[in-house]
Formats: structure tokens, C-alpha cells, sequence
């Protein structure tokens, strides 16, 4: 039975996503339909890559990941088709595939779109050729993809004493994720003590191992379930109280607000030569 997912921009107060899935279910019999979220941002690539990433390595092997973000960006000449550990992703040719990856996946196919302008007329060509693959999986009735356009997220910047980390992404409870992985703090921590700071003299001294291990309205900092470090407030929320947004393009460059609050999109992370 096959397994496909939906990811785009669209959001879910139009008929497009329901039509989508009509040329799913009408071209491929016993496919189980995911969502996994439908208000992608189109300016934020790395928040939206984050989304798709941490869902997606959760899926059974050979899921098939639809995912529609800034389609219209360029001419639509092809949708790209791409093996990652495991999974198939099927994106557009805009940067949102690297950005995902974090690298030009090996196996990538182009499935050629040339003479579609709308929407629907394009997931239309990617259902059937979808179809076609499901029905001959040892059989990929596509063009290698060559010279596609590529995208990566911004790694922390580091010093010897010090990493600073952009704000990735922030939740419904306004949970602040920061880009850094927990392997990339533990390989520069190197044993030594640490401090978060953000908001000029906000600061977390301790990682925590989830919600429940601080006192109410504490703040606190943690290695989520996807491997990134989050800061919170127990039943607050820490990106409104403190001014923390993640990187937007309608962000004004000098980083405030138009009633002249400061907005922060980076923390920090200090170390010490203690060890601990």
C-alpha cells in the first residue's frame, strides 16, 4: 500500500488541497494520505525545510513526500523528483529540495512539466507519473535531473569560546527552535560549562530534558525531538515576551517593529573553560 504525504503553502480555506488529493485517490488505489502541514511560509525556507525534515524521517521507507512551496517562484519547465534515506521527494525546482537534504541528493529525476501553468494541471503530470512509478517501482520512467537550483540553510557561526545560533523556527505555544543540532553543541561544547543568552541579558545556564523538569513560568532550554535546541517558558510564551522572531523577509533590516520593539533572531551560547 503505498504512503504519500502533503506538505505546501496553500493552506486549507480553498478547494485545492481537497482537489489534489481527489488526483491522488482517483490515480492510485489504496494509498494512504498524509498531512503533514499546508501554511508553509514562502519567505522562510529553512523554517519550512525544518517542518518537512522532522517529519519526514519518521515515515515508513519508500513514502512518496509531495511537498508545494513558492511553485510560481520561477517558470515551472520541471518538479523534481529525489531519493532521501529511504524517501521520495517530490518538490519544486526552487531550492526547497536542498534545503530539506542539506545536500544534491545522488538519485534525483526531473519530471518534466514544460506547457502547465496552473496548479492543478502540474500535480495533475506529478500524480500520473507517480502512478506509473507505483505500479513499476524497479522502472523510473524519468530524466536524470542535472542543473538544479540549490538552496542550503544557514549553519551557526562559531569562535572558540562561543556559537551563534538563528532562530529557526517558532511554535504554536511560541517555543523558540534554534539551528543548532545537538551534535554540532556537544562537538563545540567539548565537556566545558555553557550559557544561552538572548534579549541582550536573558540567559539559561542548564539543559533540561523536557517541559515537565521545571517550575511554571521558568525558563528553560532543551534538545528537542528533531535534534534542534529549543528555549521556552513552562505554560509561557518566550518569543513574545522577550521580542525573538525567527528571519523573515518582511523583517525590516534594522530590526525593529513599526511601534519600535527590537526584534532578536539569534541566540548565543557562551562557554567556559570549566569543565563539568
Amino acid at each position: 500500500m503505498p504512503n504519500i504525504t502533503l506538505s505546501s503553502d496553500i493552506g486549507l480555506r480553498d478547494f485545492s488541497v481537497g482537489a489534489i488529493k481527489g488526483q491522488i485517490l482517483s490515480s492510485i488505489p489504496n494509498v494512504t494520505l498524509t498531512d503533514i502541514s499546508h501554511y508553509l511560509s514562502q519567505t522562510n525556507f529553512p523554517q519550512s525545510a525544518y517542518i518537512c525534515k522532522s517529519a519526514i524521517t519518521h515515515f515508513p521507507p519508500h513514502t512518496f513526500h509531495l511537498v508545494i512551496i513558492n511553485l510560481f517562484e520561477y517558470e515551472v519547465k520541471q518538479v523534481l523528483l529525489a531519493k532521501y534515506q529511504d524517501q521520495w521527494i517530490i518538490c519544486p525546482d526552487n531550492g526547497i529540495l536542498t534545503m530539506i537534504t542539506q545536500d544534491k541528493p545522488a538519485e534525483l529525476y526531473a519530471i518534466n512539466c514544460k506547457g502547465l501553468t496552473t496548479l492543478l494541471s502540474i500535480t495533475n503530470r506529478i500524480v500520473d507519473q507517480l502512478a506509473l512509478l507505483i505500479r513499476q517501482p524497479s522502472h523510473l520512467p524519468f530524466e536524470k535531473a542535472v542543473n538544479i537550483i540549490e538552496k542550503y540553510p544557514l549553519r551557526p557561526t562559531t569562535g572558540p569560546d562561543w556559537m551563534d545560533g538563528q532562530i529557526l523556527f517558532i511554535d504554536h505555544f511560541e517555543n523558540v527552535v534554534i539551528n543548532i543540532t545537538r551534535e554540532e553543541f556537544e562537538e563545540h561544547r567539548n565537556g566545558r560549562a555553557f550559557r544561552f543568552a538572548f534579549n541582550r541579558n536573558e540567559v539559561i545556564e542548564v539543559l533540561s530534558p523536557n517541559y515537565s523538569s521545571v517550575s511554571e513560568i521558568d525558563k528553560m532550554a532543551w534538545f528537542n525531538s528533531a535534534g534542534y535546541l529549543e528555549i521556552a517558558i513552562r505554560h509561557g510564551n518566550i518569543a513574545g515576551l522577550f521580542g525573538l522572531q525567527g528571519f523573515n523577509e518582511q523583517t525590516p533590516s534594522n530590526g525593529y517593529t513599526s511601534d519600535s520593539r527590537i526584534l532578536y533572531q539569534t541566540v548565543r551560547v557562551f562557554f567556559e573553560n570549566k569543565m563539568v
